[in-house]
């Protein structure tokens, strides 16, 4: 009986390996980020990986308290950008509070268009500014 389960459990391990999916603990979530598509705050799967990682690491570190913080890229006006940006975070900050972490150990902020990460225009740059960035406080 138990090698069954040993076989069903390798299995499982293969199946979710061939989906590419791994979660891995960073060694530090100073400037974490995950990225957004355009006018989106849907988490993707590499997002998710990336915040179960995140998760990892504060489960691992009880201490850690972090802020998540929502940005944008240039387009649309100031308000939009910061209603977008505080979307952004909350879905990031929701990961990982599904995931177990206590959800006054994350404070959000959203920064809107106001903090890009490239400076510059198209989508080269837009992509990189449309994130989510953890760091420790």
């Amino acid at each position: 009986m138990k090698i069954k389960n040993f076989a069903l459990l390798a299995g499982v391990a293969g199946l979710l390996a061939a989906c590419g999916g791994s979660i891995v603990e960073p060694a530090d979530l100073n400037d974490q980020r995950v990225f957004f598509g355009f006018n989106s705050a849907e988490i993707s799967e590499e997002a998710e990986n990336n915040l179960l990682g995140q998760a990892l690491y504060m489960k691992n570190h009880a201490d850690t308290k972090i802020q998540i913080a929502g940005n944008c890229d240039e387009r649309g006006s100031t308000e939009y950008n910061l209603a977008l940006g505080a979307r952004r975070a909350n879905a990031a900050k929701q990961v990982l509070v599904k995931d177990g972490v206590e959800a006054k150990r994350i404070s959000t902020i959203s920064y809107g268009k106001e903090r890009p990460l490239v400076q510059g225009s198209g989508e080269e740059v837009w992509k990189w500014n449309r994130n989510a960035t953890t760091t420790v406080k």
